[in-house]
């Protein structure tokens, strides 16, 4: 049972590989009340991402807590996904199993909203690892919920460096005009951007670790971060993939891990070289009303602790309907969409 110590969670995702890792860091660590999973146009369109997530959940062993989908488009602009990262089905590389339960039948805005006006004012975390696009609309349908959230711990953006642009981070420059209203709100924000992302490298002395975890969902993350260090090797030139969102998780957990800073932030609409800019004023300290911090160094050791610990404290799941990739007889779709024969242990 939660006790006073426990954070409650709302996830808001697109996974994803490093969103599913995020949704196993939280369900595995005890400090964690994952209340909700939402889902978001993002890595891959939101049916994809959808299905990833419930997938994920089923691996895991996740039980009595709601899924639902979200936005499926931006609020103004085109649909933009990933797959020279995240692959055609977005969660590439492990044979996924078919989802044990149903969505939720509330679109992923209307869960959200419920969800933090059924709880004590200033105890509700919303964690968006995706393009910010649920939480906006949140936020606008029901403006009640920025003064009764806890705080916004977002995965996006950085000070110094862009992932789609040379300025501009994925999650923030899919849908620029979502960032900017979860920014502006009013809001407690923490932007756990790829300044402090970069840092949190799945090495292969990481990889060794998590393998000798030696369960099922161990082995799952072992095959997604094989996928997705080919990947970004690939098409950024990293030798070790940075797993950007159970960062943001992390912070939640436990903020020791990550080192923030007060600094005021707001986010480029217009710009012709750079949309999607989170754009942090450092000429002075920060007032005191500052409202968005940004994170800045990660304790790389603590910070794949909490993750070990997670799929140690989940463990063997009794129905992962899941089968590693080299024991699965694999059938891909003329879409990239992977699917296997044979997977029930």
């Amino acid at each position: 049972m939660p006790d006073a110590t426990t954070q409650k969670i709302i996830l808001d995702c697109d996974p994803g590989h490093d969103d599913a890792v995020a949704i196993l860091l939280a369900h595995g660590n005890p400090t964690i009340d994952l209340l909700a999973v939402t889902t978001v146009v993002g890595n891959q369109t939101l049916p994809k991402v959808t299905r990833n997530a419930l997938a994920v959940a089923r691996i895991a062993g996740i039980t009595g807590v709601p899924f639902a989908a979200g936005a499926d488009r931006p609020l103004l602009r085109q649909i933009e996904v990933a797959p020279d990262i995240h692959g055609e089905s977005g969660l590439d590389g492990p044979v996924l199993p078919e989802p044990s339960f149903d969505l939720d039948a509330r679109h992923a805005v209307d869960l959200i909203i419920d969800t933090v006006m059924a709880h004590e004012p200033g105890t509700v975390t919303l964690v968006p690892t995706a393009g910010l696009t649920n939480i906006a609309l949140a936020a606008r349908k029901e403006p009640r919920i920025v003064e009764r959230v806890k705080q916004v711990v977002l995965m996006g953006g950085g000070l110094h460096v862009g992932n789609w642009s040379p300025v501009a981070e994925f999650n923030i420059v899919i849908d620029p005009e979502a960032a900017d209203i979860v920014f502006s709100a009013g809001w407690d924000v923490v932007m756990v951007g790829l300044d402090l992302t970069h840092q949190a490298l799945a090495t292969p002395e990481v990889a060794a670790r998590i393998a000798a975890v030696g369960t099922g969902p161990a082995a799952f993350v072992g095959e997604l971060l094989d996928f997705f260090g080919q990947t970004y090797k690939d098409a950024q030139g990293f030798d070790a993939p940075p797993v950007h969102d159970p960062c943001a998780v992390a912070y939640v957990i436990d903020p020791t891990i990550v080192r923030a800073v007060k600094v005021p932030i707001t986010i480029e609409t217009h710009g012709t070289h750079t949309l999607g800019m989170t754009v942090a004023d450092f000429r002075a300290p920060a007032p005191e009303d500052c409202r968005t911090s940004a994170a800045v160094e990660l304790d790389h050791e603590r910070f794949w602790d909490l993750v070990v610990d997670a799929l140690e404290r989940i463990g063997e799941t009794a129905d992962t309907g899941w089968t590693p990739r080299a024991a699965a007889a694999v059938i891909e779709d003329a879409d990239g969409t992977v699917t296997a024969v044979g997977q029930e242990r």
